[in-house]
């Protein structure tokens, strides 16, 4: 009953935060007409979101990820799923799941709240997938090395620092292993770090 209360007030939050949202494209994005997705099957294929621009006619399909754990709080990360279990099986996180149509992550960050679930600003952050993946290969950091490192550190809990990898300004590994029921495992990356290496822009 717990987690089905939890799972109702999740989405409770992720509704009155896109009505947030919506507001603060259509104010920030005035050369884009959007579209909000509620076909549950676009959406398992990573798909939230999709934006026309109003002259040259391109198209983005976009997933939305929201730091709604951390109302109030300026993270300067963001975690990226590679793992996470339900009931009682592992299964692929949507970095690098193939299935994904994704073409842009919408990272909402710094979420603040006058009371709850009363938004009043945020960040928004694009990412480029195919680039964020591609430059990721190119560090060697890839499925086979991840899936390496995970099962080096099975049934760990906590931060994993990776060679490939500065950890202060760059990112590390992240297992959840307690205090989350999925036990996601998550590719932590900086956000700054993103928007230096042409990978990530801030709206």
């Amino acid at each position: 009953m717990e987690l089905q209360s939890s799972f109702k007030n999740d989405l409770e939050k992720e509704q009155k935060l896109a009505v947030f949202l919506d507001v603060y494209y259509k104010k920030h994005l005035k050369h884009y007409l959007f579209e909000r997705i509620h076909d549950l099957k676009q959406q398992m294929q990573g798909i939230d979101l999709i934006f026309s621009h109003n002259t040259n006619g391109g198209r983005f399909l976009i997933d939305e990820k929201a730091q709604l754990d951390y109302i109030n709080e300026d993270l300067p990360t963001f975690a990226f799923e590679l793992v996470y279990q339900k009931d009682g099986e592992i299964k692929k996180g949507w970095l690098f799941d193939t299935k994904k149509k994704t073409e842009f992550y919408a990272l909402i960050t710094s979420i603040y709240a006058d009371e709850p679930e009363k938004f009043t600003s945020c960040k928004v952050t694009f990412v480029n997938r195919k680039k964020l993946v591609k430059f990721l290969s190119v560090r060697k950091i890839n499925q086979e090395y991840l899936d390496s490192q995970i099962k080096k550190h099975k049934n760990y809990n906590g931060k994993v620092v990776l060679d490939k990898l500065q950890p202060y300004h760059e990112g590390y590994l992240y297992f959840s292993a307690i205090k989350k029921a999925e036990k996601p495992i998550n590719l932590i990356l900086k956000l700054a770090f993103l928007t230096e290496n042409g990978i990530a822009k801030q709206l």
